[in-house]
């Protein structure tokens, strides 16, 4: 990544991480915790959690007194990461700007490396897969979660959908080749993906998110906040725009809790892990 892309990838996300924070990390943080106990974590463990956003892997990973080092490009993402550690009084949680491409760390570092929907929005996914090899300890394990197919995304495809019936000539996101979120979303891909990392006894285990949408405009502050993608397709839409595509979220909302209450929308989801 040159410094053009580094800084332009920077601010993006600078941009995105109030929101990211509010409405995105709380809905993962339940996945992460249950996603964690394919790896071994506890006191005296060395954790790497790559691409961390505002820490819905690092989080749960110190409660259970990990020794936590989190890195993300962003630096208002890492601002974010240490509040809510601060906030909870969780001494053993490190937060560093860096860039998953070329992590700054020596070779044989940590216990675990880990990525929540972060390496797999890489533009050089491999590199990122074979840098969280790097620095992992021989034995050590590598842990990566990722989104299963777009369809299989519920929030997405409600969100989508609801764009596409308020606004006319609205395409929605380009499928050939995936979105870069989505570019995991093939487990047999992935599993040659870190083989070719140099991980062995590879297990890939394919899961259902439940997520929990209070309302429309939770699903819509949810999907605008949690990438620069997202944000980008909803830039130019006026206020009257904005609101027919609500009135159709809600509706859809509806519909699936049967009236009242939230909507529990489901997501595909890969959890994978090898051993160095």
């Amino acid at each position: 990544m040159t410094a053009e892309e580094l800084r332009d990838t920077q601010a993006a996300w600078d941009e995105v991480a109030a929101g990211f924070d509010e409405y995105a990390t709380p809905l993962t943080l339940s996945f992460a915790e249950m996603a964690l106990d394919r790896v071994d974590l506890g006191p005296g463990v060395r954790f790497l959690d790559v691409a961390a956003g505002s820490g819905a892997l690092s989080i749960p990973a110190a409660r259970l007194g990990t020794e936590v080092v989190a890195t993300d490009i962003s630096p208002a993402m890492v601002e974010l990461l240490t509040a809510r550690a601060r906030d909870e009084e969780l001494t053993d949680i490190e937060a560093r700007v860096m860039d998953g491409h070329a992590l700054e760390f020596e070779d044989d570092t940590f216990d675990v490396a880990a990525s929540q929907n972060g390496v797999s929005l890489f533009p050089d996914m491999q590199r990122g897969l074979r840098e969280m090899v790097r620095v992992t300890k021989p034995g050590g394990q590598v842990l990566v979660l990722a989104f299963g197919p777009p369809t299989e995304a519920e929030f997405l495809t409600f969100f989508m959908e609801a764009m596409q019936a308020a606004i006319p000539g609205f395409d929605g996101l380009p499928m050939d080749p995936p979105p870069l979120p989505f570019q995991a979303a093939d487990a047999e891909k992935l599993r040659a993906q870190l083989a070719d990392a140099r991980l062995n006894d590879i297990r890939i285990d394919t899961e259902t998110w439940d997520m929990e949408i209070q309302s429309a405009e939770h699903l819509w502050d949810m999907v605008v906040n949690s990438n620069p993608i997202a944000a980008t397709l909803v830039a130019d839409l006026t206020e009257e725009q904005i609101a027919e595509v609500q009135r159709i979220l809600d509706t859809k909302l509806r519909d699936r809790s049967g009236g009242s209450g939230p909507a529990v929308l489901t997501n595909q989801m890969h959890i994978a892990v090898g051993t160095k």
